[in-house]
């Protein structure tokens, strides 16, 4: 986790900084932050709660952007599901998609085995504790940080590294080009929904090709 947890901070140092500048309080980002720890999501919603948009929309939307966690959590079931459900549900709300790949790249195989569980706390731990320790300044410190930096910008570029980390299979490059380009195409749509859209279309993209491939 050393290396792909510096751009994880630097994604939380922007969502901190972009929580404050749109509006929120400082206790009301820094709930944000400890409650919610999904950044797609906070920086999905931050416009939308800004705009004023409906709650339904800005529900929706977090929701849309969330999807990959129940793909995660179905492929994390085998390793876990003789743990009680209590313990399971605490392990979900500390899962991340850096966390995800590098634990299904060190445990292939879909079973359970005694090192799995301290393995995902240790890469869960590092992950959470540097994602809310930027996020944390980024709040403390937003009021501080001049507008014109573009922050907007070094955090889209943060969030772009880590997807590229990720997208190892030539069906994730496909996918991730299929989501640009909906996103692109419907950008004109109101309260940010061309998210959802890029979202759906790409998601049952990735799942005709998968059918396709098995």
């Amino acid at each position: 986790m050393a290396s792909p947890v510096l751009g994880m901070a630097a994604w939380g140092l922007v969502t901190g900084v972009a929580m404050v500048k749109s509006g929120l309080t400082v206790a009301q980002a820094l709930g944000m932050s400890l409650l919610v720890f999904a950044g797609s999501a906070q920086l999905a919603s931050l416009p939308l709660l800004a705009a004023g948009a409906p709650l339904w929309v800005i529900l929706l939307t977090s929701f849309c952007v969330n999807l990959r966690f129940v793909i995660f959590s179905a492929a994390w079931r085998p390793y876990f599901v003789h743990l009680p459900r209590a313990r399971r549900l605490a392990m979900m709300y500390v899962a991340g998609d850096v966390t995800y790949v590098n634990f299904l790249r060190r445990f292939p195989e879909a079973r359970p085995a005694p090192e799995q569980v301290p393995y995902y706390w240790g890469a869960v731990a590092l992950n959470w504790s540097a994602w809310q320790a930027a996020s944390v300044t980024g709040i403390l410190l937003a009021d501080q940080v001049p507008t014109h930096w573009g922050l907007g910008f070094a955090g889209v570029l943060a969030l772009l590294g880590l997807a590229w980390s990720l997208t190892s299979e030539r069906v994730l490059l496909v996918v991730a080009a299929v989501a640009a380009a909906v996103s692109v195409a419907t950008y004109h749509l109101p309260l940010k929904l061309h998210i959802v859209c890029a979202i759906v279309v790409a998601g049952a993209v990735g799942w005709w090709l998968d059918r396709r491939r098995v």
